[in-house]
């Protein structure tokens, strides 16, 4: 019993190690995540920064005394 759970242990190391080893990512994936981020973030300020500015500013004043 206690083999067979060591040698899948064991086994299961090795395929994670492999996995590991081979795994180089996804560079354009994530450029392409960033950059898409980047532009609903400017997208989004641009039509509501009076908004979230006065929305946080608010939000300030109503914390500190």
């Amino acid at each position: 019993m206690i083999s067979t759970m060591v040698a899948v242990l064991l086994a299961l190391t090795a395929r994670l190690r492999s996995r590991i080893a081979d795994d180089r990512g996804d560079v354009p994936g994530w450029v392409l995540i960033t950059i898409m981020t980047a532009g609903i973030v400017s997208v989004l300020w641009g039509i509501a920064g009076d908004t979230l500015a006065s929305m946080l500013s608010s939000a300030l004043s109503s914390v500190a005394p």
